[in-house]
């Protein structure tokens, strides 16, 4: 059995007929598993970094992969090379990947549209905020999530949203990044993913860091999107980053306000702060959202 932070599907370590070493998922959605054999197996074929899919079952609740080992990319945080070459691998699953992909076999959306980022705006505000007890207004809070959304709307969204790319979903083989669980993939905007990676709460890259990391991996999108606009870019990114922050504080207060699992829990004060720093930056764009941080610090 391969313990698991936040997945009810189930892992276990085997070996096949042959003697090989495989990985079997046990998942608990049928659409979900369709999604990443559909995704691992168009990847697979590009030459993209994910891990082969060899058999799935009749009922198609589960199949067997190719074991990647057990080396997380979240242990080898102090490898810049190893985090560049992620960085550059991420734009070609996100160009690359998008060529001729079947938007129709994403779980549980095609597209990262507005119906989605309220799913996930109100995941912050029910699974999370609610559950702080804090006093808030809801109709000035709805006023900077419709900002808030008319800005990630605006962005470009013809690639790859891979969606949890953080380094715990990548795995590091004869010094080579891999890439797992990206089941909830969708089109959408490509800062989405840099934000997600970058501001991983238990992470703590430095803002030097993040911006070194950012440019490898703005080096390695030009040459796949010659016609990329740097600064309109980089202007849009504070702000994926405060969408994806309230993403996982919804996701971490329902892991562990509801679920108890420590792990979450312990993430709440890092995610918090990341929250704070991108308001500070933000705050004439979204002065409620700046006003609850401040007052969400304060549980700290």
């Amino acid at each position: 059995m391969i313990k698991q932070q936040g997945s009810n599907r189930v892992y276990t370590r085997e070996t096949d007929e042959s003697g090989k070493s495989i990985i079997r998922v046990v998942g608990t959605n049928r659409d979900e598993n369709r999604a990443f054999i559909y995704m691992a197996r168009h990847f697979h074929a590009l030459g993209l970094p994910v891990p082969e899919v060899y058999r799935v079952s009749d009922d198609e609740m589960s199949y067997t992969q190719e074991d990647l080992g057990d080396t997380l990319l979240f242990d080898h945080l102090d490898n810049l090379s190893l985090l560049e070459r992620t960085m550059r691998a991420l734009a070609h699953v996100q160009i690359e990947g998008a060529r001729g992909f079947d938007w129709s076999q994403c779980f549980p959306v095609p597209a990262m549209d507005e119906r989605p980022i309220r799913w996930d705006l109100n995941y912050f505000k029910y699974c999370f905020l609610k559950g702080t007890k804090i006093e808030f207004s809801e109709p000035m809070l709805e006023d900077d999530f419709d900002r808030l959304t008319s800005v990630i709307l605006a962005q470009p969204a013809d690639t790859f949203l891979y969606r949890d790319f953080q380094s715990r979903n990548v795995m590091v083989r004869n010094g080579q990044p891999y890439f797992i669980d990206f089941q909830g993939g969708r089109r959408g905007p490509t800062q989405y993913d840099v934000a997600s990676f970058l501001w991983q709460a238990k992470a703590k890259f430095a803002p030097e860091l993040r911006e070194r990391l950012v440019s490898v991996y703005l080096d390695e999108l030009k040459k796949l999107q010659p016609n990329l606009v740097e600064t309109e870019w980089r202007a849009a990114l504070p702000h994926f980053v405060l969408f994806r922050t309230l993403q996982v504080l919804g996701a971490y207060g329902y892991r562990g306000y509801f679920e108890r699992k420590q792990h979450f829990l312990e993430s709440i004060p890092l995610a918090l702060r990341n929250l704070s720093d991108v308001l500070s930056g933000l705050k004439n764009d979204y002065p409620y959202l700046y006003h609850v941080s401040n007052d969400l610090l304060l549980l700290l």
